[in-house]
Parts: structure tokens; C-alpha cells; sequence
């Protein structure tokens, strides 16, 4: 396992679920982070705890990866000393939304787009660059299973995920000769906000998603992601799969 001491690790919306767990992942290694969340409160909420608990260097900052302005700004201005970012973690991504596409809202559409590939790409221009000129780095997107396979009532959803899917592997065809790393997670069921933020805040219908099974959770998935940025160099793990021991695919697990 490769030290991940006092390296910069980037992660995008890192107030909660996968990406805060990353952070305290990352953290508990020796990491330097740098976490960014649209709630600057909920953010230096962590930084706090994370500083506390593990005695960790964090810089923290408001970001909507949305806004190709704002990343392009925010990455600009990151202090000398934070520059030089070794792993992006690219987390920020949601669902909103879960019906037949003829009833679907066009707005949550935007959203999902918006965040989960054009906030991706943004973010990944605006650090790359760095990468290239220090010859060296590792870029993780936090993919889905929905970016392998479609289902009902999901068809913006997967089709923003296969695209993190399909721009991760462009991607690392493209930079091949430039030292740098890429990798996906791809994980089935996980029980954080995500489906309390699909069904606009319903949680009874969030909390159904997950009835009689027991799905995985950020740490499972902060595992696998601290796994990736953890191999000796000359290791690249393209992709990892994650799936709740009762789950076969992303529309079939087992109930009890």
C-alpha cells in the first residue's frame, strides 16, 4: 500500500454520504484535503471534526460544480500550498426524480446533468492541467451501477452515469503517456441521501428503497475509492464494482 501521507487529495461535495466518508478515510492516512460542498456551513462542519479527530490539514471553500465559472475561479485562487493536487475525487452527483420518462420534470433533467456530467467535466478541466504539468496524479469518479445498466424510471439518471463511464475511459486513453491515473466506483444500492434527495425529501420513500435488505454504505464505497489511490505505481484500478450482498443487479435483490 502507497502512503498517502501529506498528499492533496480534492474531493467534490463532501458534506455528506460517499464523500465525506472518503474524507475521513483519506484523513485517518495522513491526507491533506481539500472538501468542497454548495453549503459552506456543512462543510467546515467537517473540516472541524476532521481536524479534531485526526489532527488533519484541510482547506475548505463553497462550490456548486454546476457553475463552470465558479470551479474554474475557485481552482484559480486555491492557495500555493494547495495547488499541487495529487487525487481528485470526483463525488458531487445526485438523482432527483424517479418516474416514467413522459412524466418526468425537465428541471430535475437540467439538474442531473448539470451536476453529474457537466459539473464532473468542469472540475476535471480546471484540475488536470496541474496534473499534466507535474507529471503525475489520480483521478477517481464516483460512478453507479446505473452507469451499466439502464432501468425503469431512471432514464436521465443512468444516462448521466454512463457518461461519467464512458468520459472515464476516454479520459484515460487520453492522458496515457501523462502519469495519470483514472479510475471509476461504481456502486448498487448505498443508503446516504441519495434517495432522500430522488424523491424530494420523502424519506418513507427513500426508507423503502432499502426495506429488507441491508445495503452498503459511504464506508463501503470510501473503502474501495482509498483502495484505488492506495496501489504501487505501477498499478491502475480502472474500475470497481460494488454491489449489497443481496443485490444481482440494479433492479433485483433479494427481500427478506
Amino acid at each position: 500500500m502507497n502512503s498517502l501521507k501529506n498528499i492533496n487529495v480534492f474531493i467534490t461535495g463532501a458534506n455528506s454520504g460517499i464523500g465525506k466518508a472518503c474524507a475521513y478515510k483519506f484523513a485517518k492516512e495522513g491526507a491533506r484535503l481539500i472538501i468542497s460542498a454548495r453549503r459552506l456551513n456543512l462543510i467546515e462542519e467537517v473540516a472541524a471534526d476532521l481536524r479534531k479527530e485526526f489532527n488533519a490539514d484541510v482547506y475548505t471553500f463553497k462550490l456548486d460544480v454546476k457553475n463552470r465559472k465558479d470551479v474554474e475561479s475557485a481552482v484559480q485562487a486555491l492557495p500555493e500550498e494547495w495547488k499541487g493536487i495529487d487525487i481528485l475525487i470526483n463525488n458531487a452527483g445526485l438523482a432527483r426524480g424517479f418516474d416514467k420518462f413522459y412524466n418526468d420534470n425537465p428541471d430535475d433533467w437540467d439538474e442531473m446533468i448539470d451536476t453529474n456530467i457537466k459539473g464532473l467535466l468542469y472540475v476535471t478541466h480546471s484540475i488536470l492541467p496541474g496534473m499534466i504539468e507535474r507529471n503525475g496524479g489520480h483521478i477517481i469518479n464516483i460512478g453507479s451501477i446505473a452507469g451499466h445498466e439502464a432501468y425503469p424510471k431512471g432514464a436521465v439518471y443512468c444516462a448521466t452515469k454512463y457518461a461519467v463511464n464512458a468520459i472515464t475511459r476516454s479520459l484515460r486513453m487520453d492522458i496515457i503517456d501523462k502519469n495519470i491515473l483514472v479510475s471509476t466506483i461504481d456502486a448498487g444500492m448505498v443508503e446516504t441521501n441519495f434517495s432522500v434527495t430522488r424523491f424530494h425529501g420523502d424519506e418513507e420513500k427513500a426508507k423503502n428503497v432499502y426495506k429488507g435488505v441491508t445495503p452498503l454504505t459511504g464506508d463501503d464505497v470510501a473503502d474501495a475509492v482509498l483502495y484505488c489511490a492506495s496501489r504501487p505505481a505501477h498499478v491502475n484500478i480502472s474500475e470497481i464494482t460494488l454491489l449489497a450482498a443481496r443485490q444481482a443487479s440494479a433492479t433485483i435483490a433479494y427481500r427478506e
